[in-house]
């Protein structure tokens, strides 16, 4: 993955963090709209490997949580 690709990425979760999500689509939609199939590809992975960045939350997504 590109340098600026990563930097956007984290600049779009910390703008998720402080709730300004149309600034971080803003910035974030381009990016992953012109990544090729394999930085999309990393950009999923990343995205998938880093939701606690733009959540807050600690989760992981290979575990499935039950419902009581």
């Amino acid at each position: 993955m590109r340098t600026s690709t990563l930097r956007t990425l984290n600049r779009a979760a910390e703008l998720t963090r402080q709730n300004r999500l149309t600034e971080a689509m803003l910035i974030a939609e381009p990016v992953i709209l012109t990544a090729d199939e394999y930085e999309g590809a990393e950009i999923r992975r990343w995205l998938l490997d880093h939701v606690a960045d733009f959540t807050g939350e600690n989760q992981n997504h290979d575990e499935q949580k039950e419902l009581p």
